[in-house]
């Protein structure tokens, strides 16, 4: 498969990660939460192997440390507003995401960790 077949197959996994973190959020009894996971983190692992060269690295790792860091501080405002039932799937919506990103950092993070012990 060539490498730009590759790139398009990451983006659309990228695309359909962050729709079904999106549906899964409005939706939850869609899947159990065991499936949850694994589609998520399946989709996150094929956009961290497929669709992250090696310049885009850094700013990957970093955007996601960013992300991670500031979903829960971000979860816990959305939790403390007023309005219960909307911020519920709106932290359902982040918790989502963060499933689906995590596996993808942690893929590119060894990717990254076996490029600087080779040398």
């Amino acid at each position: 498969m060539a490498a730009k077949d590759m790139a398009m197959i990451g983006a659309y996994a990228f695309m359909a990660g962050l729709l079904v973190a999106i549906v899964l959020g409005l939706a939850p009894g869609i899947l159990s939460k065991t499936y949850t996971v694994l589609l998520l983190g399946v989709l996150g692992i094929v956009v961290g192997l497929l669709n992250i060269q090696d310049k885009e690295l850094q700013l990957y790792l970093i955007a996601n440390i960013a992300f991670l860091a500031g979903s829960a501080g971000f979860s816990a405002v959305l939790a403390a507003l007023p309005i219960a039932g909307f911020t519920a799937y709106l932290i359902a919506i982040v918790q989502n995401i963060t499933l689906f990103v995590a596996p993808g950092a942690a893929v590119v993070a060894l990717k990254a960790l076996y490029d600087l012990s080779k040398d």
